[in-house]
């Protein structure tokens, strides 16, 4: 039986920018800043100039040559900078930051000042529609979903910061290995890893309706396999507010172990409850992601 149905794909359109033109807004806004500290001068000092270039290093000797050339180049622009327009730097240097903090989390750097703390979004379907949910939280949320087996499998989890999975309920009322995707494949693995306190949340798809009695059975597996490792469990939901639903294994003590979401019957709620998902997950300790 099955509780996934095909959606036509959702697509989520990322701009892929270069990391010598992250390094150079960043540096052109860490030396924006250094010129409204010191009073607006004309000229950025070399010590400023090498403060920048300092702080990007920790993103990675493959960055170092792009590093180089973007500080050269905020000083010659900057230099250049008519008067009238020192009003500017300081959002020029914000736009820099968050540039920077973007590419730096999806290169997987953290604990610097350039780099936010990393969150992944994993996901794996059968029939499109987890696919299509993880597309609208990773827009939510400003992350990019990912397939976990074409990410590199459970490889990828330890050097997050903070997870996010989702999967579909497609073996109804199996005791094991119910969403038929990649995850069955990884359980094992993701037990045998070391997660301890890392943030993790977990999403799910279902039939409320079709398979009312194992509706999103697999977020529990999920849950429990990551639990299992020492993660740090949040986002569970009420089990309220779902018109067909009737038994889940994943609910404990009247909530669900994540977010099921039904795109069968109630695709029209799936933006609304992804959003105040993602707000639960912030107070909740989930790292702050560049959407949410």
């Amino acid at each position: 039986m099955v509780t996934e149905s095909l959606l036509g794909e959702q697509q989520v359109n990322y701009e892929k920018k270069p990391y010598g033109l992250v390094v150079f807004s960043a540096v052109l806004g860490l030396c924006c800043a250094g010129l409204l500290l010191h009073g607006g001068s004309n000229q950025v000092t070399e010590p400023a100039v090498n403060m920048a270039f300092q702080t990007m290093r920790p993103l990675g000797q493959r960055m170092a040559n792009a590093e180089s050339n973007a500080a050269k180049a905020a000083q010659v622009t900057l230099n250049r900078q008519p008067s009238s327009s020192r009003s500017n730097l300081g959002q020029t240097f914000i736009r820099g930051m968050r540039l920077a903090e973007q590419t730096g989390a999806r290169a997987g750097c953290r604990g610097q000042l350039t780099c936010m703390r990393a969150v992944g979004l994993f996901f794996s379907t059968q029939g499109g529609n987890t696919e299509a949910a993880a597309s609208v939280i990773g827009s939510a949320a400003g992350l990019e979903a990912k397939e976990i087996r074409d990410a590199g499998g459970p490889s990828v989890l330890s050097g997050l910061d903070g997870i996010i999975v989702g999967a579909p309920t497609w073996h109804t009322g199996a005791d094991e290995q119910r969403s038929g995707t990649s995850w069955d494949d990884y359980l094992d693995e993701i037990r045998a890893l070391d997660l301890k306190g890392k943030p993790v949340a977990v999403f799910g798809l279902g039939d409320s309706s079709g398979y009312g009695d194992n509706f999103c059975d697999a977020i529990e597996e999920l849950h429990n396999t990551f639990e299992a490792a020492g993660a740090k469990m949040l986002g569970y939901t009420p089990d309220s507010n779902y018109e067909y639903y009737a038994d889940s294994k994943s609910v404990r003590d009247g909530k669900f172990l994540g977010l099921p979401l039904d795109a069968d019957n109630e695709d029209d709620m799936t933006e609304g409850r992804v959003n105040d998902w993602l707000k639960q997950l912030k107070t909740e300790g989930m790292p702050d992601m560049p959407g949410a």
